[in-house]
């Protein structure tokens, strides 16, 4: 047999999941059963689209058997099956980016979880847990029909050859004949797991995990038969059908269980939770198609890779079509898992075709409508709970939903489940659908009606608090006049940012906004109903705080050489140097001209490649108040003007979350000013 090494990311993962303490190990089966699966939807989708496949008599189905004294549990499938290549590329590798990254985080987890397996989409590699050795015995539908033998215990390598149809195991498995295609996984079973092969564990797992496979699987077992005595008098072999083989989604709604949903959801994405929300919805009319989407309790770790998974299966009449479109939905929503059936389409739809058939556009319309309009649903019962529980609490002698005793009013078990329900979702993918903001100009409004942010008022402050726009606007001060919002990267040094001092005096509350992403989608989405978004960190948004002109042009005149100074000082560091209207306590801070770019923006540039761009030049704002500026009016040494010009321009700079070019002449310039 030719030897090769595992990938070494695979080499890593088979480490982990045979060195470490899983908390679920049933779920190999589910896995090896769901594989089964999807080699049967790409046969058949094959058979009615391919000439090439047309010819093959498609009989679906998938058999289990097992051998007790022997220790072996087999999962065979008539589907696509594997050439040497695809048994190279299938089960040698992990041919997804982002790899090494989720090993490192998995290993540093200290409590590595099965569950984690599916996430990532490693289902084979899990049969490990329980095996001490697989073998795989496969021929391709298609291919030469050769016979491939692929063997490995697990540890740093694997092997391949090919067999003769007259091997052993050729005949075991039906490969002797010709018309025999698909795959049979040999697993070997290790000490702690013997219990696998068992007639009554199989059936409790494929029932549990696996009875909504929409292909019949078979149980194969040795039963003794008794006679009328009661006596034993031999044994006869067995054949028993395990799942039900229906398409759940194509079921009523009112035939299904919230755990029959749960069930499917861990069938089609290899995750071992059950999703955070799901939505099941059939259309008839002009179009007739069934979809049934997914919301995963954590994000999918691929979410922020630019070549990410699509978590969505396309069906035509229950026919598999792909796993691999990621047009089927946006990519803001990128997270969503499920299923797609058009009874509409033709079966020999192309990939090329999909991605300009008005049919498909259609439904990926209204099911951006449908997702939205759900998640906006569950916002609004979260907050409704969430408000009429402190109203109530405020009623009883209390407020912010505490009684008169002072202790919280308690939220009812269903309530929670749902307040709980929108924290999750926000704290996962309130990112991702910012996204949208930017990219879809027609469902903008109800994308602005969802995302939340983080806020200097009391309801966005603090873990597990966040602010609608709505509810922003409901809480503007009389008369004012635009919507405010700071930006960064850290939300804790945008709270304590200069820049706030004078909006807080002033009773203006201002969004925090804290993802990389914001100074991107944020000023693309420019207006929230009759209100404009302005960014506090902008020059031109202190209009509002009500300075009197004339008393502003006055101090103007007298900080006039005061800021001639400073910018002599500072040169082209600077764009420009101005007395600032919002700072009351802060000697300076910066802010950026309307046309440039953030300094966020500027980092994002650089990560992305375009490292050289012109450095953004922030307008530096000086609070002429400030007992440090104003020893500027009197002083002639240019050198110590310098200093001090440096660490007034620096520390709002270090505030803002930008870099210093040159640290040591920060602090250089910070002793020369705190020893005079």
């Amino acid at each position: 047999m030719a030897k090769y090494e595992f990938q070494t990311e695979v080499n890593q993962l088979l480490k982990l999941i045979i060195h470490s303490m899983y908390s679920n190990k049933d779920i190999f089966l589910r896995e090896i059963v769901s594989n089964a699966s999807d080699a049967l939807d790409k046969l058949k989708y094959l058979t009615v689209s391919d000439d090439a496949y047309k010819s093959i008599v498609f009989n679906p189905r998938i058999d289990i058997t097992f051998d007790e004294k022997k220790q072996v549990l087999t999962v065979q499938d008539n589907g696509i099956g594997m050439s040497e290549q695809d048994l190279t590329a299938n089960l040698g590798t992990i041919a997804r980016s982002g790899t090494k990254a989720f090993i490192e985080q998995l290993s540093k987890s200290g409590n590595p979880n099965s569950d984690l397996i599916g996430q990532f989409g490693v289902g084979f590699y899990s049969a490990f847990m329980a095996a001490k050795l697989i073998d795989v015995y496969t021929r391709r539908a298609g291919g030469d029909g050769k016979i491939w033998h692929w063997s490995s215990d697990g540890t740093n390598s694997y092997e391949i050859e090919e067999i003769d149809s007259s091997n052993e195991k050729a005949k075991l498995y039906g490969f002797d004949k010709a018309e025999t295609l698909g795959s049979a996984i040999e697993i070997h079973l290790n000490d702690d797991s013997k219990d696998y092969a068992s007639r009554w564990k199989i059936d409790e797992l494929i029932k549990k995990y696996s009875n909504h496979i929409a292909f019949p699987i078979y149980l194969h077992y040795t039963q003794t038969k008794y006679d009328k005595d009661g006596k034993a008098e031999g044994e006869e072999s067995k054949v028993e059908q395990v799942n039900s083989a229906n398409a759940l989604w194509k079921k009523n709604k009112s035939e299904l269980k919230e755990a029959d949903y749960n069930d499917f959801y861990k069938t089609i994405s290899h995750d071992g939770t059950d999703p955070l929300l799901h939505l099941h919805t059939h259309a008839e009319g002009t179009q007739e198609y069934t979809t049934l989407f997914y919301v995963p309790q954590v994000a999918p770790f691929d979410m922020y890779q630019a070549d990410y998974k699509s978590g969505l299966k396309l069906y035509v009449k229950r026919v598999f079509i792909t796993d691999d479109d990621r047009e089927l939905l946006p990519s803001y929503l990128r997270f969503v898992r499920g299923i797609i059936d058009s009874e509409d389409l033709p079966l020999n739809v192309s990939r090329e075709i999909l991605q300009q058939n008005r049919i498909l556009e259609t439904i990926k319309t209204q099911s951006v409508k449908k997702l939205l309009g759900e998640f906006k649903k569950i916002g609004e019962d979260a907050d409704k709970i969430v408000k009429e529980h402190a109203a109530d609490g405020a009623a009883d002698g209390g407020a912010d939903g505490k009684a008169a005793d002072g202790k919280a009013k308690e939220l009812t078990d269903e309530e929670k489940a749902k307040v709980e329900k929108w924290t999750k979702f926000v704290k996962n993918y309130n990112r991702p659908l910012k996204e949208g903001l930017y990219s879809d100009f027609a469902n903008r409004d109800e994308i602005a009606a969802i995302i939340r942010f983080k806020s200097t008022d009391a309801s966005g402050d603090g873990d597990g608090k966040w602010t609608s726009l709505a509810d922003y606007v409901k809480r503007m001060k009389e008369g004012q006049k635009a919507i405010y919002y700071i930006t960064g990267t850290d939300e804790k040094n945008l709270r304590s940012s200069p820049l706030l001092e004078a909006y807080k005096k002033k009773g203006f509350e201002v969004l925090i906004c804290c993802d990389e992403i914001d100074d991107i989608v944020i000023p693309a989405y420019g207006k929230y109903g009759d209100f404009d978004l302005k960014a506090v960190n902008r020059a031109g948004s202190d209009e509002e705080l009500g300075v009197d002109k004339e008393e502003a042009k006055k101090k103007e005149e007298e900080f006039k050489p005061v800021q001639e100074k400073i910018k002599k000082a500072l040169g082209d560091r600077v764009k420009d140097v101005v007395l600032s209207k919002r700072l009351s306590d802060s000697p300076s801070c910066i802010v950026i001209d309307e046309n440039d770019p953030s300094i966020q923006m500027e980092r994002m540039m650089r990560a992305m490649g375009q490292g050289n761009a012109s450095l953004v030049k922030p307008i530096l704002e000086i609070n002429a108040e400030h007992p440090i500026v104003k020893k500027l009016a009197a002083e002639s040494d240019e050198t110590f003007i310098g200093q001090v010009s440096e660490v007034l321009l620096d520390q709002a700079m270090l505030v803002d979350g930008a870099e210093l070019k040159d640290p040591a002449d920060f602090v250089k310039a910070l002793n020369a000013l705190l020893s005079r």
